[in-house]
């Protein structure tokens, strides 16, 4: 049904507009019961803090009705918010309450943005970089449900096809010392798509010594490690 009748994008878009219909009502309430939100989406695998997950749940459903060498504390958002909106900590920042702001919160409605724009594509954007001779590498997280590698990985290969760029280096493993750290491709070894394995949405929070890796692969000009260390 998420793929015939009501798909996220269509969900975003009705949301945005004040107008939600009763389909995508319909298809979202079952998905939601179905997932559970005691389930982290921005990390499928990872374990829960419970207030963070309510209010993951209230921002992206809109009013519709592994295992890592170091592990993340899944209340850093709470407890970040906590640190933020101490008095001394506002002080050592500099930072002043004015007007509305009653406090720091994480996605707050202070900076007011145009909702459509999220169906703005960067994917151009990408390709002028790539054709100033800008190395690009865009990655991902494969237990991220809010933006699956899946969709990415064909937006880059797309990209890539436009640009007339030829596989260089093949869908293939790279490696965190002896694990499988991930997948990458390469594109005329200017162009290139990873995957993060055990990566959530925020890949660097979920997997810190992977993300290391890849970033200082890329900063090097190189593809991540294709054997094991």
């Amino acid at each position: 049904m998420m793929e015939t009748r009501c798909n996220y994008s269509s969900l975003l878009r009705e949301a945005f507009s004040g107008r939600v219909s009763s389909t995508c009502e319909q298809i979202y309430s079952i998905v939601s019961m179905e997932i559970s939100k005691y389930i982290n989406k921005y990390d499928v695998t990872i374990e829960s803090c419970l207030s963070s997950l309510l209010m993951q749940k209230s921002k992206m459903m809109f009013g519709v009705t592994g295992t890592t060498t170091v592990k993340p504390d899944v209340c850093v958002q709470d407890e970040a918010t906590s640190y933020l909106n101490t008095p001394a900590v506002q002080k050592a920042f500099h930072a002043r309450l004015v007007g509305s702001v009653k406090g720091w919160e994480a996605c707050s409605s202070v900076l007011e943005y145009d909702d459509l724009n999220w169906e703005n594509p960067t994917i151009p954007l990408l390709g002028k970089l790539v054709m100033a001779g800008i190395r690009v590498m865009v990655y991902s997280g494969d237990q991220d449900s809010i933006i699956p590698l899946t969709g990415t990985r064909t937006l880059v290969n797309n990209l890539a096809t436009s640009l007339k760029l030829n596989t260089t280096v093949p869908y293939s493993v790279w490696f965190q010392g002896k694990q499988v750290a991930g997948w990458v491709q390469v594109y005329g070894n200017i162009l290139s798509f990873a995957t993060v394995r055990g990566g959530g949405h925020e890949v660097p929070f979920s997997q810190p010594e992977r993300s290391l890796i890849l970033f200082e692969a890329f900063l090097k000009g190189q593809s991540p490690p294709s054997s094991m260390m």
